[in-house]
């Protein structure tokens, strides 16, 4: 992914409106982040811990979702599987992130949800380049390639679902 600045990010978000978009959390990190191993830059608001972002690029433009966790926390004793990469997280590591529809459709309340990694770095999961706590990535025949090719298609599904 191609290094990114505030302004570009807040000026892409399809499921919220301009204001929100203003006033959202937007990491102050952005020069140091690991761009090249990035298929799309998410994040965790921490001052609002049931808010996260995702941006990514989608036929050829800039697209930024706003996503609500919910605020239950599953048991340190259970497993989930992010359905991005498919890292397997213990607790809460995993969780069910929602996003507002865009258009009509998510100002008439429609959304759409998937379970992803709670910190949303599963680009860094599947590259290895972060392990996760208590976890695991299952062994795999595909090359890393056709892993990360995987990853960038199921998210595009899930941005899919945002125009349906």
């Amino acid at each position: 992914m191609r290094p990114l600045a505030e302004a570009e990010i807040r000026s892409s978000f399809v499921n919220c409106s301009k204001g929100e978009a203003k006033r959202l959390f937007v990491p102050r990190d952005l020069a140091e982040r690991p761009w090249d191993d990035l298929d799309f830059l998410g994040w965790r608001d921490p001052g609002a811990p049931d808010r996260g972002y995702v941006v990514t690029e989608r036929d050829g433009r800039l697209v930024s979702v706003a996503l609500r966790l919910p605020s239950s926390q599953r048991g340190v004793l259970h497993s989930s599987m992010c359905s991005l990469c498919l890292t397997t997280h213990r607790g809460d590591g995993v969780a069910l992130m929602t996003a507002r529809k865009a258009g009509a459709a998510g100002r008439e309340g429609h959304s759409v949800g998937a379970y992803l990694c709670a910190d949303l770095a599963c680009s860094l999961y599947v590259r290895g380049r972060k392990l996760p706590a208590g976890g695991g990535r299952l062994q795999e025949s595909l090359t890393l390639q056709e892993q990360i090719d995987r990853t960038r298609g199921n998210l595009a599904a899930f941005l899919d679902k945002l125009y349906a």
